[in-house]
């Protein structure tokens, strides 16, 4: 049924993103698909780039990757049906893009309960449920 999964996981609340890495595995054994996690990292603003040592965008990224692939390393799957990829810029926009360049046909997103924050400003959630274009199952935890 689903060939291609797109889990994107939020390295600062990884337990969070657990319940939608459980449930996109179910969904890749139950289809013999396979599984991929994305992290998006948010980009510093111009303005603090002087105050950070020079090589703070590779050390950031590289940190990310690790921590990335011993999640990817601790999915129920073979090896060969999990990817990992670490991107920059706005989750929403970078997760979509993701969707959209690897032919996903699901996107697996991990939700808070909603709070009154969510409601007036909106969720990364809600943004790719509206945009995606492929089929987005959201997971409570």
């Amino acid at each position: 049924m689903f060939k291609t999964i797109l889990v994107p996981v939020d390295l600062g609340e990884i337990e969070a993103a657990k319940p939608a890495i459980d449930k996109a595995v179910q969904l890749a054994e139950s289809s013999g698909g396979a599984l991929r996690l994305v992290y998006v990292r948010a980009i510093v603003p111009v303005t603090y780039m002087e105050f950070m040592p020079p090589a703070f965008d590779e050390e950031q990224q590289g940190q990310a990757e690790a921590k990335l692939a011993e999640v990817a390393a601790g999915v129920a799957l073979p090896a060969e049906r999990v990817s990992a990829v670490v991107r920059l810029g706005s989750v929403y926009a970078e997760v979509l893009d993701e969707a959209e360049q690897i032919g996903a046909d699901l996107v697996v997103v991990g939700s808070h309960r909603p709070t009154m924050a969510t409601y007036l400003l909106g969720s990364n959630a809600s943004t790719i449920v509206r945009h995606a274009r492929c089929s987005v199952l959201v997971v409570r935890a």
